[in-house]
């Protein structure tokens, strides 16, 4: 048994990849790692930029897409032809799972991270399109995802949550999944059918509260770097158990309906000083999952430990929050900068893809 296998069966936490290319779904790649442990697939703009953009196999489907429609047009049909081959992949795990792993994320539009409706417009659009039972339509946690998520989730579809950095924000967004599926019970909804993830990220608050400590440039603050992340998370998987017990959540369970699981995203470490798998070792519970990158699930498979970690010293992961608030630094800015930062990144990748594709598509004219 892999230690991928064992994440699962022995502490209760589902690892995913956070990388689609149409390589691996042709190659076999992507149904090796399903039969080594991986439970379910995540993508995102970059992600997509990186694949489309250093791969000829899109070539053919991109010169036949672009005579009948435009680059932007051509873009989603691949990345839904590149999903839909992952979601063929992943469904048996699907189904022996009882519908609890086997997904494959497709993220809405970055350009709409500030537009409620044109993100419920395009989930909508991406699972009646899509229209297979374990596809998530990722939507960012902004202030404007956060309405979007429940309407989504009130009209029974399944939603992965992005781009959470703050504890408050993820308190929204259980609030969200919770009366979204009050709702749509409430309107003749079966509440079991329904799957959720929200996804935490993790490495880049360290990456931006250590900029802030070492911008202070004292020994004292120095002993905080690299304890905000895991510190958060831990709070975060806190308020998770605590908001999924209770008379209201036990009303919607005795009724079937999933707890939303957390998903620790940006898990790969960034800083060379700390342990490579400090963001998966610390972070392992029940109900959980990490969704990593190749290099840190190779990792994990090489050296990882298996050990329920998440919910271990969790008055420590108070102390060092409340240490770093005594020290001036406000997480609420840091969530709020890396949130922008995030959206920004992502809406980047996007427009350089199209920009790629854009000049392909200009080439393919040329030469035809």
């Amino acid at each position: 048994m892999t230690l991928l296998h064992q994440l699962y069966t022995e502490a209760g936490q589902s690892p995913w990849i956070d990388n689609l290319t149409r390589d691996g779904i042709r190659s076999g790649k992507l149904a090796n790692m399903v039969d080594e442990g991986i439970r379910g697939v995540t993508s995102n703009p970059t992600i997509f930029q990186k694949a489309m953009t250093n791969s000829k196999m899109y070539d053919a489907d991109f010169a036949r897409l672009i005579e009948g429609g435009t680059v932007e047009q051509a873009f989603w049909e691949m990345a839904t032809s590149d999903v839909t081959g992952a979601l063929e992949i992943l469904h048996p795990l699907y189904e022996q799972s009882g519908a609890s792993d086997g997904f494959v994320s497709l993220e809405v539009s970055p350009r709409l991270a500030y537009d409620t409706e044109g993100t419920i417009k395009d989930a909508r659009s991406f699972h009646e399109k899509i229209n297979m039972p374990n596809l998530l339509v990722k939507i960012p946690a902004t202030e404007a995802g956060v309405p979007a998520i429940r309407q989504m989730i009130s009209e029974g579809r399944n939603i992965n949550v992005t781009l959470i950095f703050s504890l408050e924000r993820y308190d929204a967004v259980i609030e969200a999944y919770i009366s979204g599926l009050e709702e749509f019970g409430r309107n003749g909804g079966d509440v079991s059918r329904v799957h959720s993830v929200a996804s935490f990220f993790v490495s880049r608050v360290d990456t931006e509260v250590d900029r802030r400590l070492e911008a202070r440039g004292t020994d004292k603050l120095a002993s905080l770097r690299g304890k905000a992340a895991v510190a958060q998370v831990k709070l975060a998987y806190k308020l998770f158990q605590d908001r999924f017990a209770g008379a209201r959540w036990q009303a919607l369970e005795a009724k079937g309906a999933h707890v939303q699981r957390p998903l620790w995203a940006s898990t790969s470490t960034k800083n060379p000083a700390y342990p490579d798998l400090l963001y998966v070792d610390s972070l392992i519970g029940p109900h959980t999952v990490n969704t990593m990158p190749d290099a840190t699930v190779d990792a994990f498979k090489d050296h990882g430990t298996v050990a329920r970690t998440v919910d271990q010293g969790v008055d420590q992961a108070q102390a060092d929050l409340d240490a770093l608030h005594e020290a001036g630094i406000d997480m609420s800015d840091v969530s709020h900068r890396l949130e922008e930062e995030g959206v920004a990144s992502f809406s980047k990748s996007y427009d350089e893809l199209l920009q790629a594709l854009e000049d392909k598509a200009s080439e393919h004219k040329a030469s035809s």
